[in-house]
């Protein structure tokens, strides 16, 4: 499991934009988004690199945690 802190996230549109960009580096990954706290937790063959990319792509300022 990989997780992130995504501070700039602050709602369900964030959400599904940052989803999507997961989904697009891996079809197969299983993405947990937690709103209010503001975390994104992965489970996927990507790594964290890959995925921190497609975050920071989508918009946003990933923090691994």
């Amino acid at each position: 499991m990989i997780e992130f802190n995504v501070q700039d996230m602050t709602c369900g549109h964030c959400a599904s934009r940052i989803s999507k960009a997961i989904i697009g580096v891996d079809a197969n990954a299983k993405v947990d988004i937690k709103i209010e706290g503001r975390t994104v937790s992965v489970e996927s063959k990507a790594t964290k690199e890959e995925l921190a990319e497609a975050i920071a792509d989508a918009g946003y300022t990933p923090q691994a945690i």
